[in-house]
């Protein structure tokens, strides 16, 4: 059943902190900085507009619905828009996403506007590492290697 009760616009905020990406599971919607906006109309009817990484990135369509089973699953009406402008950043990824990369053994991307070409390994922190290719294991990846440890490794493209 779906309420007609006007959720406070910081409890939606709270329910979409448990929405992931399914490429990058250990990424909240809002670590990526992909989900926008929250309104909330008078009637209860909640709209969340998020922003695609890249035009016809494969996730959008399980985000836009896993962000749809959240609020209605708390028993809220809930439309999700997609804005194409202005187009999304890694500069929009939060600092605590960027660790959980990191940590899951996924390179962090640099600031788009101070691109940095040395690439940490996220597993031994050495600065020696090179692109392998240019195409991940998604399109918003590149695959690295580290010259130090030898493992292989994703690194997210700084968009």
């Amino acid at each position: 059943m779906v309420s007609t009760i006007a959720p406070a616009p910081t409890e939606v905020w709270e329910l979409l902190r448990s929405v992931t990406d399914p490429e990058i599971p250990v990424l909240t919607i809002e670590d990526i900085g992909i989900l926008r906006s929250v309104d909330v109309a008078p009637d209860g009817m909640v709209e969340v507009v998020i922003t695609p990484t890249y035009s016809g990135c494969p996730a959008m369509a399980a985000i836009e619905e896993d962000i749809a089973a959240a609020l209605n699953g708390a028993g809220y009406a809930a439309r999700v828009s997609m804005r194409l402008d202005p187009a999304w950043t890694t500069d929009w990824m939060s600092a605590e996403g960027k660790q959980k990369l990191k940590a899951y053994g996924i390179a962090p991307p640099g600031m788009v506007v101070t691109i940095v070409d040395e690439v940490l390994c996220p597993q031994c922190d050495d600065a020696g590492t090179k692109v392998i290719s240019e195409f991940g294991s998604t399109a918003c990846k590149r695959l690295m290697v580290c010259t130090a440890c030898g493992e292989p490794f994703d690194q997210f493209k700084a968009i």
